[in-house]
C-alpha cells in the first residue's frame, strides 16, 4: 500500500483504489499486476497533460496613455484690466467769482456745444458794467473839451495871439483825454464779458461726469465746477507692471468688454507714463480705440490682451513621449485604427517636465505619452486616457 497509496493521494484518488483485495494465490497476483498497469497509464496521461499546458502568446492591443498635440503661441498673450475713459475730459469753471444761482445739468446728462451748465448771480457784475459805462461817458465829455481847447490854442497860435507852450499844453491834455476814453471803453467791454462769464457754457459736445458745485455756493474764478467728457475718441486705460513695458510698446493689443465678450476691438498705444505710480508701482498706459462704437461706453470695464511682437507657434508634450535612439527625437503617433508610427519631430527647447516642438506632427495628432521604449511598432495599442497640453 505504501507507494501506491501515496501516489493515489497525490492524484486525489481514493486510497481503496490502490489496496488489493484480501486474496492470496495466483488470482491476487494477477489483480495486483493489472492495477499497477492501470495506475501507470493514469500517471502517464497526467504527465502528458501537464506538458501540454504551455503559455500561449497574447495578441491583445496594449493599453497606452496618449497626449493630443495642440499648437499655440510660444509666448501667450498677457491680459490687463482696462477702464474705458474719454480721451479728453475737462473741468469747467467760471472765469469770474460769485455766487452760484443755478446749476443746469446733472451727472450723466449729455450736453451740446453752447449749452448752459451753471449760472452765477450777476447783480454785482451789472453794477460794475454800469459804472464802466458812466466812466466812458465822463471820458467822452473830457475828450470833447480837450479837443476843443487844443483846436483853439492852435488857431490862436496861428494868429499870433498865443504861445507855443499853450499849444503844447492843450495838445497834451487832449492826448490824456483820448487815453482815458480808451481805458473806459475797454472797461465797458470787460464788464460786458464778465456778465457773459456768469453763464458757464459747454465748449463741445459731451457727457457730464461730475458736478462740483451746488446752488448757493460762492466760487472763485477758475474753481472747477462741472466736469465733462468730450464725445469722440475713447480710450482704454490700464495699469501695467514694469515687466510688461517692452511688450506694451511693441506688441499687438486688443480689447474685449466684459459687457460684450463676443466682440473684440483693436487697441493702439497712445501714451505710456514715463514714471511709476508711487503707491502701486505701475505705469499708466492709454490705448486709443479706433473701432469703438456705441457699445463702448465711458466707465465700462474690459480685458486688454497684449501679444508679443514675434512668437513662434509651438506644441508642448511630456518629456516621456520623446523617443530617441541615435536617430533624432521622435514620437509614436497613434493612428485611428490603433497602429503606431514613429514620427520625427523638431524640438525647440526642453522644460522641467515638457518638451517644446515646432513641427513634425500635426494639430490634433495623438502621441504615446508614457512607456515609448517598450512600444512594439508591429503591435496595435488601445487608448485608455488622454492628456491635454
Amino acid at each position: 500500500m505504501t507507494r501506491l497509496s501515496r501516489f493515489a493521494r497525490s492524484l486525489r484518488l481514493p486510497v481503496s483504489t490502490c489496496l488489493p483485495p484480501r486474496r492470496n494465490g495466483a488470482h491476487g497476483d494477477r489483480w495486483r499486476r493489472g492495477a499497477g498497469a492501470t495506475i501507470a497509464a493514469i500517471c502517464l496521461a497526467a504527465l502528458a497533460a501537464c506538458n501540454d499546458k504551455t503559455p500561449a502568446r497574447s495578441d491583445a492591443a496594449r493599453p497606452v496613455l496618449v497626449a493630443t498635440v495642440r499648437y499655440g503661441e510660444e509666448d501667450p498673450a498677457r491680459t490687463l484690466v482696462a477702464t474705458i475713459r474719454p480721451r479728453i475730459e475737462s473741468d469747467y469753471g467760471f472765469r469770474v467769482g460769485g455766487k452760484v444761482a443755478r446749476r443746469a445739468v446733472e451727472v450723466g446728462q449729455s450736453v451740446r456745444a453752447g449749452d448752459i451748465l451753471a449760472v452765477l448771480d450777476d447783480v454785482d457784475l451789472k453794477l460794475q458794467a454800469e459804472q464802466a459805462e458812466a466812466e466812458l461817458r465822463a471820458a467822452s465829455g473830457a475828450l470833447a473839451q480837450a479837443t476843443a481847447a487844443e483846436k483853439r490854442a492852435a488857431d490862436l497860435r496861428q494868429q499870433g495871439w498865443s504861445t507855443q507852450v499853450a499849444v503844447d499844453n492843450s495838445r497834451a491834455a487832449a492826448e490824456e483825454a483820448r487815453g482815458r476814453i480808451a481805458r473806459a471803453q475797454r472797461a465797458v467791454e470787460l464788464t460786458r464779458n464778465s456778465i457773459s462769464y456768469a453763464r458757464l457754457k459747454a465748449d463741445a459736445d459731451g457727457v457730464v461726469t461730475a458736478t462740483l458745485v451746488e446752488p448757493g455756493q460762492v466760487v472763485a474764478a477758475g474753481q472747477p465746477a462741472i466736469r465733462i467728457a468730450r464725445s469722440g475718441e475713447k480710450e482704454a486705460i490700464v495699469a501695467a507692471p514694469e515687466t510688461m513695458l517692452e511688450r506694451i510698446r511693441k506688441g499687438e493689443a486688443t480689447l474685449t468688454l466684459w459687457a460684450r465678450p463676443d466682440k473684440t476691438f483693436r487697441a493702439r498705444l497712445r501714451e505710456l507714463s514715463p514714471s511709476a505710480d508711487t503707491v502701486t508701482r505701475t505705469y499708466q498706459a492709454r490705448f486709443s480705440l479706433p473701432d469703438a462704437d456705441n457699445d463702448v461706453q465711458i466707465g465700462m470695464t474690459g480685458t486688454l490682451s497684449v501679444k508679443a511682437a514675434t512668437s513662434d507657434r509651438v506644441a508642448r508634450l511630456p518629456l516621456a513621449a520623446l523617443f530617441n535612439q541615435n536617430a533624432g527625437p521622435s514620437v509614436y503617433v497613434v493612428k485611428p485604427d490603433g497602429a503606431v508610427a514613429l514620427t520625427p519631430v523638431t524640438v525647440k527647447s526642453y522644460d522641467s517636465h515638457d518638451v517644446v516642438i515646432t513641427g513634425g506632427v500635426h494639430e490634433g495628432d495623438r502621441v504615446v505619452a508614457m512607456g515609448v521604449h517598450s512600444i512594439d511598432p508591429a503591435r496595435k495599442v488601445r487608448v485608455i486616457d488622454s492628456l491635454s497640453f
